[in-house]
Formats: C-alpha cells, structure tokens, sequence
C-alpha cells in the first residue's frame, strides 16, 4: 500500500517535471525563431546594395529614413548643414515631405531657408530639398546648398543695376546738355560752358566704359598665362606719369622710397593698373599741397617671401563701418566727392581682383582726419637679392622730401603701419 503510494507520487512529480521542461523548451525555441540570425542579416541589408557608395560620392547632403523616421545613412555635410541631430530629421518641413513620400510613393521637391547654425546673425541657408523612395521600406532625402548661387546671383543682379544707373547718368546729361547747346546757339559763351560740361560728362563715360572693361578683363583673364617678373620700380614710375597731371594741379607732392629692385611676379599690365589705381585715389581724395607716398619692401610670408607696395596719403579717411566695404564694385564712401572727382567705384574692385587672382591681397588701414595708408602685397619673383647699403646722399635727397630714412619709417605713414622700412632716394613730383 505504502509502496503504491510512493510509486505514484514520483510519477506526478515525474510528469509536472517533465511539462516544466517542455514549457521552457517552447519558450526558448520561441525566442530563437524571432531572433535574427547571422545569415538573415546578410541576406536583407538596411540599404540595398551599392546606395552606400553612391551617396558617399554625391555632394549633395544624404539622408535615408526608415518607416519610423529613423535615420539609417547620413552624410558628414547633412550634419554639418544642420539636417540630423539625435539621430533624427531635425527639419520638420523635410520631415513631412518624408512621410508622405512613403505613403504614396510621389517624388517631392522645395526650396527652404533655414536657420545657420552657429550665429547669432539672422542669415539663413538657402537649400533644395528632394525626397524620393528608396525600395519598399526607406526614403531618400537629397539637400543641397544655394546659399553662395543665390548670392553671386544677388551681386550680379545688383551690377547690372548699378551699370545701368551709371551709365544712364552721363548719357542723360549728355543728352541735356545737347539741347541747352541748340537752344543757346546764339550764346556763344553759353556754348561753350555747355560744350565744356559736354566733355566732362563723355570723360566719364569713357572712364565708366574703361574700367567695366578693365574689371571684365582681370576676372576672366589668368594673369599668370603671361605672367613674368615685373620691376616694382617701373611700376611706380607708371602710376606716378598717370597722376603727374592731377598732382600738379592740387600741388601735390609724390614721394617714392623704400626698398629697390623688387621684382613681383604677374601679369605687368593689370598690376600697373592696380597700382594706378590706388595713386590716383589717394592724389583725388587729398587736400591741395599735401603729401603722397609711395614704398615697396620685402616681407616674409609663409608662402614665401612677398613684395608690399605701401601707398599712403594724408586725405580725409575712412571710417570704419566703410572700411569693410570700399573694395565692392560702385560702392563709394562719398558719392557727391566721387562724382567731382571722376570716380566710378570700380577702382579699388579692380585692385582686389588683381592681387587675388596673382596670389596676394590687398589691405587699408585708415582713420578720419588722419589719411589712408592702401597696401598691395604680392608674391615676390625669384631672383638673387642685391641688398646694396644706403648712400649718405640718399638719406640727405629722401629727408628733402619728408622721409626719415634714420628713423626707418616716413613722416606720411600712420601709426599702425610699417610700410616703410628702409628707403631711398625718392622722386618728388612736381
């Protein structure tokens, strides 16, 4: 009896064991099914086959969503722009044209400003963003940047604009000045005030043609096609012939000094024209009977040894807020004073095209009342140096025309530049 009952207690003991372990065995293969294995995942890849390598070479912003708005694949320039942030879509614009995209499969496209990131300015990024699909499950998202397209769209709009307002200007006072002419041609004083008038205008209407041509020239021309060593001596000795006449009628005095025989390696034609232009700038906006200087010296750069050519003036100065932006084209810090001086605000545009496209630059520092000091450096050609001592009779000629040679600087420089370091004997006009 007692034996009947053990025996029968084991087996149900026996049999709950037994379902136990056949419930824990189900479980686990359970799991094992859903869980995926080594093979699943190379036999359904995230991204179908070779999308990855397209996308790393597209230069476009990439970003590919899954069907939980997840991103999947993202270029360094989709972070960099902004677009992905905690691994999601950060622009909900973008976000939505996504959604819809996978819900009925459509190609979307829009242009969107956003927010720069990293200023506190109000600037925005101007971007076209095109979401298409990508299989059965993911979306592409491709951005790309027309910030810089739109703005040399804005600037060329804005010269063809000033061009025309330049250009309309003489041509309506020529066009005036005709008639009073006919209707005075029985003054023969009045004529001949209006045929002077007359010649002015068309002056600065060539003037005008001129350097629009000038400008056109040096930024679709490779100066350094035709480029060769040109003496920095003779390129002084050029701008000072171009504003012999306009220096002599204001009793301006034209001093040179400096180092001698540089050479710069360019194109000498548009480098003559530059250094022209900033001489007859400082001799158009100084007052009668001052000073004008001019000096090169060699500097050392990390690219290499550079020629700066310093010009300085003692006019009326630049403040700071037209400082940064004398060097756009039309831009004038005194458009009645331009206008009398036969200015066309493309002059010092014409300087900075031409030290950037020879590898240099082109700087001011100025101050009210005080003058300006323009500062054209260019790279040095090679060549052995002659580095020949000062004569006595230099420093006596160069402290005749107001340049302290002891002190290694001249009485026109500003007290932040250093242009002149050593100079010579200077010419002195007139």
């Amino acid at each position: 009896m007692d034996v009947n009952a053990a025996v029968a207690a084991a087996a149900a003991i026996a049999g709950v064991l037994t379902g136990v372990i056949a419930m824990l065995a189900f479980r686990w293969s359970e799991r094992e099914q859903k869980r995926p294995t080594r093979t699943s995942l190379h036999s359904d890849p995230v991204l179908p086959p070779g999308v990855d390598t397209v996308l790393s070479v597209l230069r476009s912003s990439a970003v590919v969503l899954d069907e939980a708005d997840g991103v999947v694949k993202a270029s360094s320039a989709a972070y960099a722009l902004g677009l992905v942030r905690g691994g999601k879509l950060a622009v909900e614009p973008m976000l939505q044209m996504a959604r819809d995209t996978r819900r009925d499969g459509e190609i979307r496209q829009v242009e969107l400003d956003l927010p720069r990131r990293g200023t506190g300015r109000g600037e925005a990024l101007a971007v076209s963003a095109r979401v298409a699909p990508l299989g059965s499950r993911l979306v592409l998202l491709l951005v790309e940047d027309l910030t810089e397209a739109r703005r040399i769209e804005a600037v060329r709009r804005d010269f063809v604009a000033n061009v025309s307002h330049e250009l309309k200007t003489p041509v309506g006072a020529l066009s005036l000045l005709s008639e009073a002419v006919m209707d005075a041609s029985d003054d023969p004083e009045a004529v001949q005030r209006f045929a002077g008038r007359m010649q002015i205008e068309a002056t600065r209407l060539t003037s005008l043609v001129q350097e629009l041509i000038d400008l056109s020239r040096v930024q679709n021309d490779d100066p350094l096609e035709d480029a060769e060593p040109v003496p920095v001596d003779e390129l002084v000795a050029e701008a000072m012939d171009r504003c012999r006449h306009q220096a002599g009628t204001k009793q301006i005095t034209i001093a040179t000094g400096g180092t001698a025989d540089l050479r710069v390696w360019g194109h000498r034609g548009q480098l003559a024209a530059a250094l022209g232009n900033l001489v007859e700038n400082a001799v158009n906006y100084s007052p009668a009977r001052t000073r004008v200087g001019i000096a090169a010296r060699r500097v050392n750069a990390p690219g290499g040894e550079h020629i700066e050519i310093a010009v300085t003036d003692q006019g009326i100065g630049i403040s700071d807020k037209d400082k940064e932006r004398i060097f756009e084209r039309f831009y004038r810090v005194d458009p009645a004073r331009s206008r009398a001086t036969g200015g066309t605000g493309l002059g010092l545009a014409i300087v900075k095209h031409v030290a950037a496209s020879h590898g240099g630059e082109v700087t001011v520092w100025s101050a009210e009342g005080q003058g300006s000091t323009f500062t054209l450096r260019l790279p040095e050609a090679g060549r052995a140096r002659d580095r020949a001592p000062q004569q006595p009779a230099r420093a006596e000629r160069a402290a005749g025309a107001g340049l302290d040679v002891e002190a290694g600087r001249s009485t026109l420089e500003s007290p932040e530049s250093t242009a002149y370091e050593t100079l010579p004997a200077p010419e002195v006009l007139p």
